[in-house]
């Protein structure tokens, strides 16, 4: 599928994921795998484990637009919140190049779902204290939500990237 493919409403949202995507992986262009592991700040966040967080929320919300709210239901067990945990940070065998790769499938993924769902369809959000109780998410609405996801880690990206080596993504 091409962006040409789809007009209106549906283009619109493909181009604003893409944009968005492109200014996270603008952040970790040139850099090692070595650099992009490096805390850069008092934080635990790292260029790759934000681009890894950013692949695997997408995917789950990609999930929810198609299946529903257990694949963004949070953590019963201590299994779960340590697979939620391992999807902000690098296991050791991983790679930037890996983590991007499995970004790009993940996109793909996204982007061949707003050309095919109905967009006015919805699901019910899971119980959690930040979802209203017996709230809705329209899958629109859920593409959106993926945007702003990543719109706010490439902001994240960007400031690790600046404290790293004083690259800038816009300027």
């Amino acid at each position: 599928m091409t962006t040409t493919t789809l007009t209106g409403e549906r283009a619109d949202l493909l181009e604003l994921l893409r944009t968005h995507r492109h200014f996270l992986r603008v952040t970790v262009q040139g850099l090692t795998d070595e650099q992009a592991r490096q805390r850069t700040t008092v934080s635990e966040l790292t260029l790759r484990g934000l681009i890894k967080h950013v692949a695997h929320t997408e995917g789950n919300w990609a999930r929810f637009a198609v299946e529903g709210p257990f694949a963004v239901a949070p953590p019963q067990d201590e299994a779960g919140y340590a697979a939620w945990a391992d999807a902000f940070r690098l296991l050791p065998d991983e790679t930037l190049a890996g983590v991007l790769a499995r970004y790009d499938e993940v996109a793909a993924r996204t982007d061949e779902l707003v050309g095919t769902l109905d967009l006015d369809a919805s699901w019910p959000l899971p119980e959690a204290p930040w979802f209203e109780p017996g709230a809705r998410r329209s899958v629109r609405r859920t593409f959106l939500h993926i945007a702003v996801e990543t719109a706010q880690h490439s902001g994240h990206a960007d400031i690790l990237r600046e404290s790293l080596d004083g690259q800038k993504t816009m300027g």
